[in-house]
């Protein structure tokens, strides 16, 4: 008889524990996103990623991707500017539902955050001091004399400090500044995602060149949208969102990253 009665009780407290584990888990960032009627984003400014036009407006890729997310989740969208290096940080808190910003997969950052699908890849180039165009060799780079420049939090950062490790390395919280410091010859090259040097290097044909094309990036990675560890419903939303999309993204990247039709858009500093 007693064996019979622990055997009850053991299979008691087995049919507890679902219950306990669903009490327990906090709710799905879609969830939220449906019972509030609005999404909230995290994103960073990176040109042509996000930036702002004339009248203040954020405009450029990723704020296309986050308009038709919304769109196609029939919710409003609100956007929460972030600096880079607390971009993450700032989604675990519960600032915003998901991160789209262009972020690319990395281990180090995947043991924080669970990424979706790819929709997009970047790579980390380098706009370099037009004063060493002549016979420029990359390893000339890593040498204690030369100054790189790159942004706060970005990967072009962990790349540029992995590939020239001798370098003095001088980080910044947004674009401009790091460019501005080769431009002014405090600094003889920075690390950015293209189509940033480039376009510099078209701008400002006497003081900055761009050694790498697109396909010959240092590296180039996945990028993805970032959602909170254990949120697996949002993440098979996102997904298959971005699965289906393929067109959309193909469309949206050619505007923003192979023409300059938006150029004017752009607030100059």
């Amino acid at each position: 008889m007693t064996r019979r009665l622990l055997a009850y009780a053991a299979l008691a407290c087995l049919a507890l524990v679902p219950v306990v584990a669903r009490a327990q888990a906090p709710e799905s960032a879609i969830e939220g996103i449906k019972k509030r009627g609005s999404m909230v984003v995290g994103m960073a400014t990176f040109v042509p990623w996000a930036m702002r036009d004339t009248q203040g407006n954020l405009i450029g890729f990723e704020i296309d991707v986050a308009n038709k997310l919304a769109t196609d989740l029939g919710v409003k969208l609100e956007l929460v500017p972030t600096a880079w290096d607390g971009i993450i940080p700032a989604l675990l808190a519960g600032k915003f539902d998901v991160i789209i910003g262009g972020m690319t997969v990395t281990t180090k950052r995947n043991l924080t955050v669970n990424f979706s699908a790819p929709y997009d890849y970047a790579g980390t180039s380098l706009g370099v001091a037009a004063a060493m165009k002549d016979g420029f060799k990359i390893e000339a780079l890593n040498s204690p004399k030369m100054t790189l420049t790159c942004r706060r939090g970005a990967t072009s950062c962990a790349n540029i400090a992995e590939y020239f490790p001798k370098a003095v390395l001088r980080q910044f919280d947004d674009d401009a500044a790091l460019v501005q410091e080769v431009l002014n010859g405090n600094a003889q090259a920075f690390g950015a995602s293209e189509p940033l040097p480039s376009r510099v290097a078209t701008e400002n044909p006497t003081k900055v060149f761009a050694p790498f094309t697109q396909d010959d990036e240092l590296n180039r990675l996945p990028a993805a949208m970032a959602v909170r560890k254990g949120d697996v419903d949002t993440l098979n939303i996102l997904d298959n969102w971005i699965r289906v999309n393929t067109k959309f993204f193909q469309q949206r990247r050619h505007f923003w990253f192979e023409t300059q039709d938006w150029r004017a858009q752009v607030k100059t500093n």
